[in-house]
């Protein structure tokens, strides 16, 4: 239980977590690492390289710290990381272990002088706090996915049932369970849990479901990344009739219910979920407009499939826009970076729509911006990251 002396030491030290909170986060993950080897699987370890990692964690830390008296001012952040660590698997037993290092890391990146035994104690009981509300709300998801029809607990063996090449850099991979038995139903745009063992070493990484759901497998479309251990391993070296590991769909970036219009507006890979959100919007009669940015032709996936789909729906209006010219590639609708003269053109007259934006973070930021500066309003915008999050300015 966090006393009032608890609250008040958390707020003295957020200028602290400013200051050093990346300085603590990178130091936090060196230590949980050294002294708890086991959870190395569950983090890509290209993300620790980057400092992605770290600065998402110490954001987060930062703005718990910062609302520690009124909690539900973080608003979607726990929700967000309540969702990633179901897709991880991340357990009660795996608490201590990170209350532990972080504890560590407050007394040896602050130092004894500022971290006195009064601080570790305030932020021992802040720990405990947001650890019981997570795992919490983590029990109460892995139960409903227990429970419900074609759910499961833990792991559970797909097995690759075809195999297909999307683009240049992506490739789909569709996959049954082995027991031959139904699978869980899952909300359009979320994502997946997957675990393999590369060269030896256990590694889990989510991916964005990239089909419409059927009752009896799943499909994930994986870009190659160039530094990416896994994303190369299943290019490589997954084929047909390969067993994984996956876990139950999770992720809280989903397609609201409704009648307004929708608007998906994807760069790169971000493509994929809105596939599922594309697919599942027509079925409602609803009007979509489909915007997606690539940097060329060679690594635009999916075109052939939303052209058919424009063909058979009048509903669904459908922009591109290459960041270059090649020739030999079929004509997009703009060349260069989608800006907001292209949006205000391809949207429709109202503002009143739901939008939803993925890609990388350059990409997000411009269209976040262009869409506020459009009037659509901030509730009915929605986005997310496939790394650690940001922020997005």
């Amino acid at each position: 239980m966090l006393s009032q002396e608890h609250h008040a030491i958390i707020a003295s030290t957020v200028p602290l977590l400013e200051q050093n909170g990346e300085e603590l986060t990178h130091h936090f993950y060196l230590k949980l690492f050294k002294d708890f080897p086991e959870v190395l699987p569950l983090f890509n370890q290209a993300h620790q390289h980057s400092g992605d990692q770290q600065r998402a964690l110490a954001n987060s830390i930062l703005m718990y710290a910062k609302n520690i008296e009124r909690l539900e001012q973080l608003g979607p952040l726990v929700s967000t990381i309540v969702n990633k660590h179901v897709a991880l698997q991340i357990l009660p037993e795996h608490y201590p272990m990170v209350g532990a290092s972080l504890l560590k890391a407050i007394r040896e990146v602050l130092g004894a002088e500022v971290a006195t035994d009064a601080v570790i104690n305030a932020w021992a009981a802040a720990y405990g706090q947001l650890a019981d509300i997570l795992m919490g709300a983590e029990g109460d998801i892995y139960q409903q996915n227990k429970a419900a029809p074609g759910g499961w607990e833990g792991a559970r063996k797909f097995v690759v049932s075809c195999r297909t090449v999307e683009s240049d850099e992506i490739v789909s991979f569709q996959m049954t369970p082995q027991d031959g038995k139904p699978v869980l139903a899952f909300e359009p745009g979320q994502y997946i849990g997957i675990r393999v063992t590369v060269d030896g070493v256990e590694m889990q990484r989510q991916y964005s479901l990239s089909a419409e759901r059927n009752g009896v497998s799943y499909q994930i479309s994986v870009k190659r990344e160039p530094m990416g251990l896994v994303s190369n391993f299943l290019h490589d070296c997954i084929k047909v009739g390969d067993a994984v590991d996956l876990f139950p769909p999770s992720g809280a970036f989903t397609l609201a219910g409704g009648k307004k219009p929708v608007v998906l507006i994807s760069g790169g890979v971000g493509i994929t979920p809105t596939l599922a959100m594309l697919t599942s919007a027509l079925k409602t009669g609803r009007d979509v407009y489909f915007i997606h940015a690539a940097r060329h032709g060679g690594v635009h996936a999916f075109r052939g499939m939303v052209d058919q789909l424009a063909e058979r729906h009048d509903n669904l209006r459908h922009y591109y826009c290459y960041a270059e010219s090649r020739e030999g590639d079929t004509k997009p609708h703009a060349v260069g970076l989608i800006g907001p003269n292209h949006l205000a053109q391809w949207l429709p007259e109202t503002r009143d729509v739901d939008a939803y934006f993925l890609g990388p973070v350059p990409f997000m930021k411009a269209v976040k911006s262009s869409l506020r500066d459009m009037g659509v309003p901030k509730a009915q915008t929605s986005y997310e990251f496939f790394g650690p999050a940001s922020a997005l300015a």
